[in-house]
């Protein structure tokens, strides 16, 4: 192995192939470049991958939770329960409807909301006080859906699944079925990205998967500033131009040319997976006995790998080491209540503590399919190194 191999290695990294610039091609030199059939053609394909009735998407994944929360009604007087370990998106959704995030702490052992702790916060809370949980399917690890939804269930509250970081991901219910991310038996709804980095790169572009078929109208309405043409849903009848806006609603439509590359990359899907678990057995191995312990060993299966994170002693000296050698590792995440907008919202150091200790260690490797077998032991390498 070289001691420096001669490209950067990033934490991740979209894969584009032939098929891809083909199928943008194919979009462009087409009647449409918005609004066209791509639209619907990526919703149906995405809905069949997860197993859901119905999808909606969108321009990106902060546009899917900000429609999610606004088509379950969050508003002022809205207080919804979160994890402190996801990107600012899972909890800027409720606030951008006016609604107060709160945060549970998380199972040390995947970083995942620990839902334990989740009823005790619930059981010591007046009834009434929460309307909904956004959980995350963090690193590609799946939240236990079921035991979630029972809990729901039982303070009546909304579940959004923010699944971004793990489409083909799945947990394993009580009668042993495999239960998909997104195929919403257990949630309201659940939402999903393809930022360059994630499992499908659509350039930026989301979806909401759903089986309510009344919250898939509403997401619809909103997607497009809450405009309908539909002969169905119109008050009114003027003619053939006419539309009725009957919600205010966003411009959170996806082009064409993002489907497009969104349906391509979908047929692929699976082998991108397959590989992703491929390079976290690798990892796995590799870190056996060392100083490195890999984030979750224990709860692997289903896993969608979108990242591979460690726990890492000394952490920022081997993030620096690895910079060095060209490997750009990265840190998820800075816990949400500890960013400054939240703290001057009333979150404070000390209120999430595991989620803290979390933050103090985990490193997050580079983890994509195009990563090659010479690359990925180079890193594991280079990792070592740092502790020998």
């Amino acid at each position: 192995m070289k001691d420096r191999l001669q490209v950067a290695i990033p934490y991740g990294k979209q894969h584009i192939n032939d098929a891809d610039i083909e199928a943008v091609v194919t979009a462009l030199k087409s009647d449409f470049l918005t609004q066209g059939p791509r639209i619907a053609e990526f919703e149906k394909a995405f809905a069949k991958y997860v197993g859901s009735q119905y999808a909606v998407a969108v321009s990106n994944g902060t546009a899917a939770l900000h429609l999610a929360a606004l088509a379950l009604d969050v508003n002022e007087s809205s207080r919804v329960l979160t994890t402190p370990i996801t990107f600012a998106a899972s909890a800027n959704c409720v606030a951008y409807c006016g609604g107060r995030v709160d945060f549970v702490d998380i199972d040390p052992e995947t970083a995942l909301l620990d839902l334990n702790l989740l009823e005790q916060r619930l059981e010591s809370s007046e009834q009434g006080t929460y309307q909904g949980i956004i959980p995350v399917d963090f690193a590609g690890a799946v939240v236990d859906l079921e035991k979630l939804r029972e809990i729901a269930d039982k303070y009546g509250l909304w579940v959004i699944e923010d699944a971004c970081h793990a489409p083909g991901g799945y947990f394993v219910d009580r009668r042993g079925k495999e239960q998909r991310c997104g195929a919403s038996p257990y949630t309201d709804c659940s939402i999903f990205s393809f930022h360059p980095v994630k499992h499908i790169a659509c350039g930026e572009g989301g979806m909401i998967t759903t089986n309510r078929p009344k919250l898939y109208e509403k997401l619809r309405l909103l997607r497009t500033h809450g405009i309908t043409k539909d002969p169905q849903l119109l008050q009114e009848k003027h003619g053939g131009w006419y539309y009725e806006m009957q919600e205010l609603g966003y411009n959170y439509r996806i082009t064409d040319i993002q489907a497009a590359l969104g349906l391509s990359q979908l047929q692929r899907a699976d082998e991108g997976l397959r590989r992703r678990r491929e390079l976290a057995a690798f990892y796995d191995e590799a870190f056996k006995g060392s100083s490195v312990k890999p984030l979750g060993l224990n709860a692997r299966e289903g896993h969608a790998f979108h990242l591979y994170v460690v726990n890492a002693p000394r952490r920022r000296e081997l993030y620096d080491h690895l910079r060095e050698r060209g490997i750009f590792a990265q840190v998820h995440y800075i816990p949400v209540h500890l960013l400054p907008y939240y703290q001057k919202l009333g979150h404070q150091k000390g209120e999430c503590p595991l989620a803290e200790q979390y933050y103090e260690r985990c490193l997050s490797l580079p983890m994509y399919p195009a990563l090659t077998d010479e690359e990925a032991q180079y890193v594991a390498n280079s990792v070592l190194d740092f502790y020998a």
